[in-house]
Parts: C-alpha cells; sequence; structure tokens
C-alpha cells in the first residue's frame, strides 16, 4: 500500500521538475497518475503514522496549478485574444472571492477561504491551460496517459470483486476521515454509506476516492478514447490498447453501480454516433436498447439488481428520494435569498459540519452559497462551451478537433452526475476536464475570426 503515496509525490515532483524544463505538458504527470490516488494516499499515509506529512501533501495539487499558472503568466504573449468564456470564468471567480472577503454567512473567513477554493478553484485550473503554450502539449500522450491510468484502475477493480474486498477498508479510508473531518464510520462496510447501494451490494472506487469518482473518471477516459480512435473524416481506427482502455472503462462504470455515470456512459456512445454521423452504430445501439428491456422483462423482479434499476427510475429507492429532498431544500433557499447565504453553507464545508442547506447537485450548491447570478454565469459557461466544442469538430480537422470531440462528450456525460452531485470536488474529473477546456479554448483563439 505504500507505493501509492510513492507515486503520488513522484508524479508531484515529476510534474514540477518538467515546470523547471520548461516543459508545459508536464501538468498532465500529476494530474493523470497523483489527482486519481489523491485521497487513497493521504489515508495510507496516515495508516503509517506520517500524520504530520499530510497537510504538505493536500498541498501539491494547488501548488501545482499555482507553479503551471504563474509559469503561464509570466510567459504570456500579447497577442492573446480574450473569449467571452475567459470573462464569464474570471466574473465568477471575482464574485465568489467577493463573498469570501466580505462577511457573509454563518462561516468564519478561513471556513470562508475554504469553501472558496472548494468551489472557485477549478476557474484557475482554467486559466492554466488557457495560457499554457498550445505547441508544447501533446494530446495523443495526454489522453494515452488517460488509457494507461482506466487500465490499472480497472486492474485494481478486478482484484476488489473477485475478493469482494473494498481496498478502502484496508487502506486507512475510515480512521482518516475520522481524524481530519470528524466522519464516523457508516454503512455496512465500516466506511461511508456510498460505498453500498439500498440493498448492501457493494459499491467499489478502485483507487479513487469514492464509487461515484470512479464512475466519473470513466466518463473520462470514454471521452479520451473517443478522441484516439476517431479520425478526421469520423472512421475509427481501433487497436489493442484503445480497446483496452475502452473495456476498462466499461468495467469499471459497471461494477461503481453509479446510476447517473452508468446512464451518462450510454448517453455519450449515443450523442457520439449521432455527432460522427455512424449509422451502423446507431443500429446496434437501438438494438441493444430493446434487447436489454426485454431480458429486464424476462429477469425475475426480486433480483437485486433489477431492484436497484428501477426504483432508481422510479425515485422509489432512499438515495433517489434523498436527492429530491436535498434539491428541493436548496432550491427553497434560493428562492428566499437569490443572493446566496454565504460561502460554506452548501457543498463540503457544510456536509463535515453538519448543518448542510441543499446539496447533491453542482448548480444548487453553487446557487445556495453565492446566489442565481454565479449560478447562472456556470450554467453559461457550462452551455458555451458545450457549443464551442460542437462547433470546433464540426469545422475543424487534428489536434483540436479530437480535443473538440473530448471536450463535448465529457460535457454532455457530466451533465446528469452534475445534477446528483457535487461533480466539482472530484478533483481529478474536474482538473483534467477544465485544463483542457482552456486548452480547447486557447487552441480556438488562435484561430480566423471569422470562424470563431
Amino acid at each position: 500500500m505504500f507505493v501509492l503515496p510513492l507515486i503520488y509525490c513522484t508524479a508531484f515532483f515529476a510534474a514540477i521538475h518538467a515546470l523547471y524544463k520548461k516543459r508545459d505538458q508536464g501538468i498532465f504527470l500529476f494530474i493523470v497518475f497523483g489527482l486519481p490516488i489523491y485521497s487513497i494516499s493521504l489515508s495510507v499515509s496516515y495508516l503509517y503514522g506520517l500524520e504530520k506529512l499530510i497537510p504538505f501533501l493536500q498541498l501539491f495539487k494547488e501548488i501545482s496549478i499555482v507553479a503551471f499558472l504563474l509559469y503561464a503568466i509570466t510567459h504570456l504573449k500579447s497577442d492573446n485574444n480574450w473569449t467571452p468564456i475567459d470573462k464569464l470564468m474570471f466574473s465568477f471567480l471575482c464574485v465568489n472571492l467577493l463573498y469570501a472577503l466580505l462577511p457573509i454567512g454563518t462561516y468564519s473567513f478561513f471556513e470562508r477561504l475554504i469553501a472558496l477554493k472548494s468551489l472557485s478553484f477549478f476557474p484557475l485550473v482554467y486559466f492554466t491551460g488557457r495560457l499554457l503554450n498550445k505547441d508544447h502539449i501533446h494530446l495523443h500522450w495526454v489522453y494515452t496517459l488517460i488509457g494507461v491510468l482506466t487500465i490499472a484502475v480497472a486492474g485494481v477493480l478486478a482484484i476488489e470483486v473477485l475478493t469482494y474486498t473494498h481496498i478502502q477498508q484496508i487502506s486507512g479510508y475510515a480512521s482518516f476521515n475520522e481524524h481530519f473531518f470528524d466522519q464516523n464510520p457508516s454503512g455496512s462496510y465500516g466506511l461511508t454509506w456510498t460505498f453500498e447501494i439500498e440493498n448492501g451490494m457493494k459499491r467499489f472506487a478502485s483507487l479513487f476516492s469514492t464509487p461515484l469518482e470512479l464512475a466519473a473518471a470513466s466518463l473520462i477516459a470514454l471521452a479520451a478514447a473517443a478522441a484516439l480512435v476517431t479520425t478526421s473524416d469520423n472512421k475509427i481506427t481501433l487497436n489493442s490498447f484503445t480497446v483496452a482502455a475502452l473495456a476498462a472503462s466499461m468495467f469499471c462504470v459497471s461494477f461503481a453501480l453509479s446510476r447517473a455515470s452508468f446512464a451518462s456512459y450510454c448517453i455519450m456512445i449515443y450523442v457520439y454516433a449521432v455527432v460522427t454521423k455512424k449509422k451502423l452504430l446507431l443500429q446496434l445501439i437501438h438494438t441493444a436498447a430493446l434487447a436489454a428491456g426485454g431480458v429486464l422483462l424476462l429477469i425475475s423482479f426480486n433480483n437485486d439488481f433489477v431492484d436497484f434499476i428501477i426504483n432508481s427510475i422510479t425515485f422509489t429507492n432512499a438515495s433517489s428520494v434523498g436527492h429530491l429532498i436535498e434539491w428541493a431544500n436548496g432550491l427553497e433557499s434560493i428562492i428566499k435569498n437569490p443572493l446566496g447565504i454565504g460561502l460554506g453553507n452548501a457543498g463540503r464545508v457544510s456536509g463535515f459540519s453538519g448543518y448542510n442547506v441543499g446539496g447533491e447537485n453542482q448548480f444548487i450548491i453553487i446557487g445556495v452559497q453565492t446566489g442565481i447570478v454565479t449560478a447562472g454565469i456556470y450554467i453559461a459557461t457550462y452551455i458555451m462551451v458545450m457549443r464551442k466544442a460542437l462547433q470546433l469538430f464540426k469545422t475543424q480537422t487534428g489536434k483540436i478537433r479530437r480535443l473538440a470531440l473530448f471536450i463535448f462528450l465529457v460535457k454532455v456525460g457530466m451533465l446528469i452526475p452534475l445534477f446528483t452531485s457535487e461533480a466539482e470536488s472530484y478533483i481529478y474529473i474536474s482538473y483534467i476536464t477544465w485544463i483542457l477546456t482552456g486548452l480547447l479554448i486557447n487552441m480556438s483563439s488562435k484561430l480566423e475570426p471569422s470562424i470563431k
């Protein structure tokens, strides 16, 4: 287990060394190989008695981004064309910063700063990708790294499934959370309730912090595989590596048992078939959907997994009802306080304190804290990024077209998880998505004005 903190630290220092050598793409070493194992690395470090080092290990993720962002700013060229998406991202950051500085809400200044980092660090990640030298980043290499990660994570998951044991049960997960976040172990397996579904069936997280993050990471892997295999004329070129990566992503999303991500995974495949005009793939999807429906009808409805699906669709299971209650509470707060009730009153900070207002919905979490303006900015940014990515996919070729496909599929895939969780708190997913979004806008800003 001790190898995990070593990998985490090695990935960080490899990225910093790459920065020293002026290799812009070095940041992806840490994002892809360090951030997915962030939580488990901290818990293992605590297990081995390295408690005093944990605050420094926690800072690695922010230090890496700030270091590369400062480097990018100092090497910024004067011909940079600022786009509406850039302005929206900067506005989002500034409004939330204002809420942190002003004495709004019930939390202390330090607690508001923690909430600010949780809610608004992703704009800094975006601007890192936006300002790095696009010519120094080899996207095929980045997609390959994501594929390697997915295969490795699936390997660990296979061991968990075969032994029917969560790796978190031996990594110090529960004791770490109890010590640092005052979270007592819960659920049937001494971890948290998120590691099982309503009937006690295990959900696995592999090397990620929770099964939900593993499931969301599978969406990233699917988008990366699509970018790798799709040519400029929409042909699909598979090889043994991409087939293995695709199989690994499907394996991961299946055993994470996340309703939102599994539905998103299927939607992404369907959307991919539509935008690339793959009629045969569409026919296969339609046939598979009909076959799956027929199989479900034949299976006994006493089956645990079928019950899980049916209850999810009808919103009669405890988890789905919980989502509805949290949404209702959050919307009620937003209606009463359209300018928000202050940073920290929804999301991770309030979740740890037990006084959460609303939640389990990224849009509502933003609106509860800093109001409908910032929630509107976030939604507008999301929509504009999707539109820009789709436009670039349709009009461009080569490197930028593959990246546009990646970003568009990820944004489509993350829509449902955004409605059912605080998806920006999934560190790896948030970082890899927003830094590559920034890179896409970076590349598009250099195009002729007529095709912007």
